[in-house]
């Protein structure tokens, strides 16, 4: 996780503001995955940061 927060840093692809009453916040979750090699053993695990759009 802290890798994909580094390069959202990084690509400056995100900024914090003020909440504001009449908008609707749209939420986050992590997507956890594993890469396995052609012998079934994890060679990386793999985090992503996806928006909940649906609540909008």
């Amino acid at each position: 996780m802290q890798e994909e927060l580094n390069e959202f840093k990084r690509n400056d692809a995100c900024s914090l503001v003020p909440m504001s009453n009449d908008h609707p916040i749209i939420g986050t979750k992590w997507i956890f995955r594993n890469k396995l090699d052609k012998y079934g053993i994890i060679i990386r695990n793999k985090v992503r940061l996806v928006s909940k759009e649906y609540n909008q």
